[in-house]
């Protein structure tokens, strides 16, 4: 009964805020009527709808699946240094990054399910009741960790908002052991996602064994992007406290990440290139195209570019903590991941093909509307979950000036 008053009450706080809140929705509940039209074209008349062939047959849909993967399990660049070290002014906004990997991986899923055509296909994905070929199949045992660690840190969520709304203590062994236990599950998460193009010894641009550290590398550079501008605007707009320390704190995090990963991709292009074998062909069209096929280098060279540009603003000090370039390395460096997922990623794996026939792909009307309304159901999802969160701390209780201390200390969340 307490459970579903919690259930209730939390619904009525979606509906209450100010102008801008509702122009927000506004424009979310727009983008996402214009993006189920595209999708319905597509379960009208099939994949066919997209540009997606035998030649390329994971493209668009597949690339945002990745970069999704990797932004749910940036969750753990807060985890660990709250949990792991007790750093209080992180472990007060770690709530955040938990709230980010849920709608991550409901997103991420999302994109398996329109990818795959017919959505009454997904019930084989589910464990002992489809058949999705458990555990021979890397997809079904991607499934499995994706679904287990939105378990978690939905029940992790729900369970510490639940003992805030009614002012009661959690349970502190079972909050760290699931919390704890989150953190090999987001390595896992992207971890066994790269499997899944590894396990393709066909493709041979993906068949490397630096493919799974590069995209944990590149995930722990997205995700906390989001999260680095989402508490500039949560300190603006609400009267959640939010250090700068903790600001600056994650932004150094990513620069290693920045680091390794540029590490991994130069020895990437170094064993590619200095080897000088056949399989270069499938970079040359990445980096300089074949012949007058160079449709991608735009989005691979952009990539590059502003990756580069966003770890020198992270990697020096100065602009580091000032928050104008700081926000710009944050968006810049969340562009560059997004462009090299979707298209620098998968593309090139495809083409040319097994015949050497080059397919020129880019992503259709139909597959950009599906994605735009994944994407605005994702970010109305997060804004519902923000907002509760928010609204219990603050809002729906007065916090008395001791509860509110022992918050900012990190012991309530």
């Amino acid at each position: 009964m307490n459970f579903i008053r919690f259930i209730t009450g939390t619904i009525k706080i979606i509906f209450k805020g100010s102008k801008v809140y509702y122009a927000w929705l506004f424009v979310l509940v727009c983008l996402i009527v214009w993006g189920g039209f595209g999708y319905y074209g597509q379960l009208s008349e099939g994949l066919i709808k997209t540009h997606m062939r035998d030649s390329v047959s994971w493209a668009f849909y597949i690339g945002n699946f990745t970069f999704l993967v990797g932004v749910a399990a940036a969750a753990v660049m807060l985890v660990v240094p709250a949990y792991i070290y007790n750093w209080k002014p992180i472990k007060e906004i770690v709530i955040f990054g938990e709230l980010l990997a849920v709608c991550a991986v409901i997103m991420s899923i999302s994109f398996i399910v329109v990818d795959i055509g017919n959505p009454l296909r997904f019930w084989h994905m589910l464990p002992g009741i489809g058949t999705m070929n458990f555990p021979d199949s890397m997809l079904s045992w991607d499934f499995f960790v994706l679904s287990l660690y939105l378990l978690i840190n939905l029940f992790v969520v729900t369970y510490l908002l639940y003992c805030i709304f009614y002012k009661k203590e959690y349970r502190k062994t079972l909050v760290l052991t699931l919390v704890l236990s989150s953190i090999p599950m987001a390595v896992a998460i992207h971890t066994v996602t790269a499997f899944l193009y590894n396990a393709l010894p066909a493709r041979i641009f993906w068949n490397s064994a630096l493919l799974a550290p590069r995209f944990l590398a590149s995930a722990f550079c997205s995700g906390p992007a989001i999260l680095l501008i989402l508490f500039q605007i949560l300190r603006k707009t609400t009267k959640f406290e939010i250090k700068n320390e903790a600001i600056w704190t994650i932004a150094e995090l990513m620069v290693y990440s920045m680091s390794i990963y540029l590490f991994f991709t130069v020895a990437e292009l170094f064993k590619e290139f200095y080897s000088g074998t056949e399989h270069i062909l499938y970079w040359e069209y990445l980096l300089f195209g074949i012949g007058d096929n160079k449709e991608i280098i735009l989005y691979s060279w952009s990539s590059i570019i502003m990756g580069f540009i966003a770890f020198v603003l992270f990697l020096i000090p100065k602009t580091r903590k000032n928050f104008v370039t700081l926000n710009i390395g944050a968006v810049l460096i969340y562009i560059s991941v997004y462009l090299e997922k979707g298209i620098a990623l998968i593309i090139p794996g495809f083409t040319p093909d097994v015949l050497g026939q080059i397919y020129v792909y880019t992503p259709s009307m139909t597959e950009i509307r599906t994605a735009v309304l994944i994407f605005s159901s994702g970010f109305l999802l997060f804004t519902f979950l923000v907002k509760i969160a928010i609204a219990i701390i603050f809002e729906n209780y007065n916090i008395d000036s001791l509860d509110r201390k022992r918050m900012t200390q990190g012991e309530l969340i």
